[in-house]
């Protein structure tokens, strides 16, 4: 099986040892995103709406840059150092996806890269 990284300057470059994605025959594995704007590298500002928006565009950009798009996510998992958000992220994703939604899990977790207050990773199954 070939496998290839997956690289755009409209997600946040990675940040340690890791890929922005892997292409694995037709899956597509993207790595988990924080609510870090590409062009400074730096949190968005806003409310949890704001950071909940740039992770999707993130998400949406690397997806792109390896050929698929977040129509094709099959699993998404969501990262929250409050799960009080997730009503939040529950409407936002509305904006995302459509019916059949990927399959997903919320985690809460005691804290995240850079304090951000969500992540989120998927895996993309390429038509």
């Amino acid at each position: 099986m070939s496998r290839t990284t997956v690289h755009t300057d409209q997600a946040p470059a990675a940040i340690g040892t890791y890929s922005q994605a892997v292409k694995a025959g037709n899956t597509l594995y993207l790595s988990g995103q924080i609510p870090l704007d590409p062009q400074t590298m730096q949190m968005v500002e806003g409310d949890i709406d704001a950071h909940i928006i740039r992770v999707f565009e993130n998400l949406k950009a690397v997806a792109e840059a390896g050929g698929g798009s977040l129509a094709q996510v099959v699993k998404l998992n969501v990262f929250l150092t409050d799960l009080g958000n997730f009503a939040r992220v529950n409407e936002i994703m509305a904006k995302y996806f459509q019916q059949p939604y990927p399959a997903r899990a919320a985690i809460g977790v005691a804290s995240l890269p850079r304090g951000a207050q969500v992540e989120m990773d998927a895996i993309i199954v390429l038509d």
